[in-house]
């Protein structure tokens, strides 16, 4: 049965999110902590005394939170497979749009030359271009949300906007693929131009 750490204050993640906590007779030992439509769940044995979970919340929303800031810097696994890819679509949509956004396939393809992604909401796929893979993780995963989003909303309305907003790297992950289109536009190879003083 669900529950939740304390009785007045509903536990949140350090930046606002909401925190589940679920008490299951099945496990014995292991406690696990995921995303699941912009709730973080830390699921822990049942028996637990509540000095015990509220250690092992804290021990998990930590884990978690190092899981972002991992996947924000770039330094984080990559989805190298299109499996990969698709499974992190999955995470994404949980996190980021409640899981509503749900393709039926996602695929890294290297036919895209003016595009960094594309969907097609009629048969909700989605594609990125190769051109993504040496980028950091946070523009990938916008770029991934952004077309995630497209299934839900076509155009780039107020509406489709508002769905990127709760994506923290959002405007900056837009900078850089300006900045990228920039210097490939002009020649310039975008890895090896030296920033101005």
């Amino acid at each position: 049965m669900p529950g939740r750490l304390g009785t007045t204050t509903p536990l949140t993640t350090h930046d606002g999110a909401p925190v589940e906590v679920r008490r299951s007779a099945r496990r014995r030992r292991t406690v696990a902590a995921f995303w699941e439509n912009g709730t973080a769940v830390v699921a822990i044995p049942a028996h637990f005394s509540r000095a015990q979970e509220a250690d092992w919340v804290r021990r998990m929303l930590e884990k978690l939170r190092t899981q972002g800031e991992k996947r924000s810097s770039g330094t984080g696994r990559r989805p190298s497979s299109d499996a990969a890819l698709a499974a992190h679509a999955a995470q994404l949509s949980a996190r980021y749009l409640g899981g509503r956004s749900a393709p039926t396939s996602v695929r890294w393809v290297s036919n895209q030359n003016s595009r960094w992604g594309s969907a097609t909401p009629a048969d909700g796929s989605i594609r990125l271009s190769d051109k993504l893979r040496p980028m950091p993780q946070w523009v990938i995963d916008y770029v991934l949300l952004h077309e995630l989003a497209h299934l839900l909303v076509a155009g780039h309305n107020a509406a489709f906007w508002k769905l990127l907003e709760a994506y923290p790297e959002t405007e900056r992950a837009k900078a850089f693929l300006e900045g990228v289109s920039f210097a490939t536009s002009r020649g310039l190879p975008a890895g090896d131009a030296e920033p101005a003083l």
